[in-house]
């Protein structure tokens, strides 16, 4: 996947926005939370970060292409940066970029998620 690829994936999803921070990076939020960043990436490679369920962070910090996020991680946060962006793990990211989406809108105070249109059943 590359930058663009991951933003519109990104931009499809309810309640979203984009900004431009830390180094040029491509950072998405709900509800003023972040869940993905695209960036921070070894010799111009893309990367990739997202928030994790604790059984991911575990299985992924030991899979290939994949460690714990710089400056989040080492914070005690389940996050991930997938450095190894080949078109074969695309659905992978598409999967924990969706799963990190929910993962921080639930974190949303009801209220918030109200009033962005989430979380409702």
């Amino acid at each position: 996947m590359n930058y663009d690829e991951f933003n519109t994936f990104c931009g499809s999803l309810p309640a979203t926005t984009y900004v431009v921070q830390w180094g040029n990076s491509h950072v998405w939020k709900v509800g003023g939370k972040v869940f993905a960043i695209g960036g921070w990436g070894e010799n111009e490679q893309p990367a990739f970060v997202f928030k994790t369920s604790d059984l991911n962070f575990g299985f992924l910090t030991e899979s290939e292409g994949y460690k714990p996020a710089p400056y989040f991680a080492n914070r005690g946060m389940k996050w991930i940066q997938q450095f190894d962006s080949v078109i074969e793990k695309d659905d992978e990211l598409i999967y924990y970029l969706s799963e990190s989406y929910r993962l921080v809108s639930l974190g949303l105070t009801k209220s918030k998620q109200k009033e962005l249109g989430l979380n409702q059943n």
